[in-house]
């Protein structure tokens, strides 16, 4: 059992929350592309911190801690979906989930991001994972190789395989536009 000395805990706890403070939106807003639902990424922004805060005072390097939030983040994220209550489905209609880009340029950046989100979610939790980490993260693949525990080449595949499974399902739904206006 380690000892603290007097104000250990209180130094200890003002850095946490420092953090805290300073990345939890980022967390939260990782964890929502996670999942695609704002409450679920709380509880798992929550469920990430509050690991984090048990093994605050055992971390001895501070300079990962992003990197290891993320991985604590991602672990959550997927033993969320093994609990029982996760395998259920929704009954409605899936193609009352797809929406189109509209034309106006004001507000096609807005359902582009709708689409792609729908999109996001369509696709295997693994090669999600992987696409979040490596493109909203901005990871290298060795960084997502380590959160993920496998190997580089284990990531690139799935990269690939992700990209690949979103381009099937967004079809015509997003096509890129040349800056003149042109598609």
């Amino acid at each position: 059992m380690r000892i603290l000395r007097r104000g250990g805990r209180r130094e200890h706890d003002e850095e946490f929350v420092a953090y805290y403070a300073a990345r939890a939106g980022h967390l939260r807003n990782t964890a929502f592309l996670l999942c695609g639902d704002w409450h679920l990424a709380e509880d798992l922004t929550q469920t990430a911190f509050t690991k984090l805060y048990r093994a605050w005072t055992r971390i001895d390097r501070h300079d990962v801690l992003d990197q290891y939030a993320r991985r604590v983040l991602l672990r959550a994220f997927l033993d969320e979906g093994r609990r029982p209550w996760r395998r259920e489905r929704p009954t409605h209609d899936d193609e009352a989930l797809d929406t189109v880009a509209p034309e106006q340029p004001e507000q096609r950046g807005v359902e582009e991001r709708q689409v792609l989100k729908t999109a996001l979610l369509r696709i295997p939790k693994g090669r999600r994972a992987v696409l979040v980490l490596r493109f909203w993260a901005d990871l290298s693949v060795e960084q997502v190789a380590e959160i993920l525990g496998c190997s580089p080449g284990t990531v690139k595949s799935q990269t690939a395989r992700g990209l690949d499974n979103l381009r099937e399902v967004l079809g015509d739904n997003l096509k890129p536009t040349i800056p003149g206006g042109q598609p």
